[in-house]
């Protein structure tokens, strides 16, 4: 399409502005103004307290920030459970380390392997912290309730078998407030093919677990 003269151009562009700037002065400054404002100041209500003040329904959180997963296991439960490991661990890269962080620990003595591994998980609520500990034991079924552990405590132990090698592992979940600590302890003996006993797994685990979760309590709190 051809470009239209510069006055004319101007023309189409400045006339509706004019229509627009009359009827403003109409509004603003004509007759209607001053019933309008009348009608304005007898319907316009103070808005309620309701309305001024809008309610705030934030939760509070008892644990604001995941502590230190490396410390939350002392060196000679490490030294008992994951023979010939580093006390200090290795900690596990997070997304958002004040909501999860685990630290982990391995070492293969002679024939046995060893893996600990402690996560600390940070939710926004006991509720929600509720609902993540529901569906993660729903997960892990076969297994029972360890009291005295946190605020709710759990353990299971699984064997499982790969080219005749057996590892048996050891799962424990306990929710303190809005925290949740995950513990995962298994063994191999890779010179029998058999797996360490059921009883040392489980008593296992259940032990770095006790000791995470009293490092969680002792930690700062929100």
């Amino acid at each position: 399409m051809r470009s239209l003269p510069l006055p004319l151009a101007l023309t189409a562009r400045i006339s509706p502005v004019a229509v627009l700037a009359c009827a403003g002065w109409a509004l603003t400054s004509g007759p209607l103004t001053s019933a309008q404002s009348t009608d304005a100041a007898t319907t316009q209500k103070p808005p309620s307290p309701s309305q001024s003040a809008p309610s705030s329904t934030a939760v509070s959180k008892t644990y604001a920030s995941a502590p230190a997963p490396c410390a939350g296991v002392a060196a000679k439960t490490v030294a008992s459970l994951v023979p010939g490991a580093k006390a200090a661990g290795k900690e596990i890269p997070s997304t958002d380390t004040t909501l999860r962080r685990t630290c982990s620990w391995n070492a293969l003595k002679g024939y046995d392997y060893r893996w600990l591994d402690v996560s600390f998980e940070l939710m926004d609520s006991d509720e929600a912290a509720r609902s993540s500990y529901k569906e993660r034991v729903g997960d892990k079924s076969g297994g029972g309730a360890v009291p005295g552990l946190g605020d709710e405590g759990y353990s299971v132990v699984n064997l499982a078998t790969e080219d005749k090698q057996q590892t048996r592992e050891g799962t424990v979940f306990a929710r303190v407030a809005n925290a949740l600590v995950v513990v995962t302890y298994n063994g191999s003996d890779f010179e029998t093919q058999k797996a360490p006993g059921t009883d040392e797994i489980n008593k296992g685990a259940i032990k770095a677990a006790k000791e995470a979760v009293a490092a969680l309590r002792a930690g700062p709190k929100s």
